[in-house]
């Protein structure tokens, strides 16, 4: 048991201290382009799903 509250001690002196935390500015911009990319890539996903659902489509249009 000793051990463990040890470790809790070590792991919050870790955090209060040597760890930096980011500043709300920088946290709202990386919030953003994290979801700018995301909207960007479920576009590109969306596109890509709806070209080939019409490609297939039209690929069994003509073997019938």
């Amino acid at each position: 048991m000793k051990k463990f509250l040890n470790y809790c001690k070590l792991c919050y002196t870790e955090l209060a201290h040597e760890v930096t935390w980011p500043t709300r500015k920088e946290l709202t911009q990386s919030s953003s382009v994290v979801l700018v990319a995301s909207l960007i890539i479920a576009l590109v996903v969306f596109a890509m799903d709806w070209v080939f659902k019409n490609f297939m489509v039209f690929i069994y249009t003509i073997g019938a």
